[in-house]
């Protein structure tokens, strides 16, 4: 049925990494750039979900540059993340095997930082699985390329050759960036999203990867 299976890293195929986390990666971040004493709603302001403006608005408020403060927050952000995968905090799901039986080439594409994306899937095994895979560089530039943006879904179809291809997520960013592709999506139940309400209407809303393996067979 399609060219291309995509999906999403995070929430897809490996854990989403805590909240609190990556708060305390933001709070390495300042520090790092010599902001000993940030008030905490600046700090909360970068730790998910950022724009641009919104962060070149926080970091004017120290002087720092907002390539410095975000390349310290992405770089603390990674180093956090690679321990929760180290520590077994942060864990491939056990269906991410069944993605063998796909016949179609598969791609991921992320919202969290390349290195991190490239770390999880050399720390798990699955590098050989993906033909493609992009997560964001550490600027604020890749902040508007992120999801719901298509770029990297773009960039991921060229790479593949594809010309239809169905993407995989857990938010609805996912699902709004692959609209913007022209492609399908699905919206993947995991535990994290089970009573999750939609705003946004998939092509499938799927269980787990099995349904995703089964649609892909047509």
């Amino acid at each position: 049925m399609y060219d291309a299976l995509l999906l999403d890293n995070d929430g897809v195929i490996v854990g989403r990494t805590r909240y609190d986390v990556l708060r305390e990666a933001t709070w390495s971040a300042f520090e790092s750039v010599s902001v000993d004493d940030p008030d905490p709603d600046d700090v909360e302001e970068i730790v998910v979900g950022v724009d641009p403006e919104t962060l070149t608005r926080v970091a004017d408020r120290y002087d720092v540059s907002p390539e410095d403060l975000w390349a310290a927050r992405d770089l603390h952000a990674h180093q956090r993340q690679r321990r929760e995968i180290e520590a077994g905090r942060k864990d491939v799901y056990p269906d991410v095997s069944v993605l063998r039986e796909v016949d179609a080439p598969l791609g991921i594409v992320s919202s969290n930082q390349q290195q991190t994306v490239d770390y999880a899937l050399d720390h798990f095994g699955l590098a050989d699985l993906f033909e493609t895979a992009y997560g964001r560089k550490p600027t604020p530039e890749s902040l508007r390329k992120k999801k719901p943006a298509p770029h990297y879904l773009h960039r991921a179809l060229a790479d593949l050759d594809a010309e239809t291809a169905l993407f995989v997520g857990d938010n609805e960013s996912d699902l709004e960036a692959a609209d913007n592709a022209g492609i399908d999506s699905a919206f993947i139940r995991r535990p994290h999203r089970r009573d999750f309400d939609l705003s946004v209407t998939p092509t499938y809303d799927v269980s787990d990867l099995h349904d995703l393996v089964a649609i892909c067979r047509g």
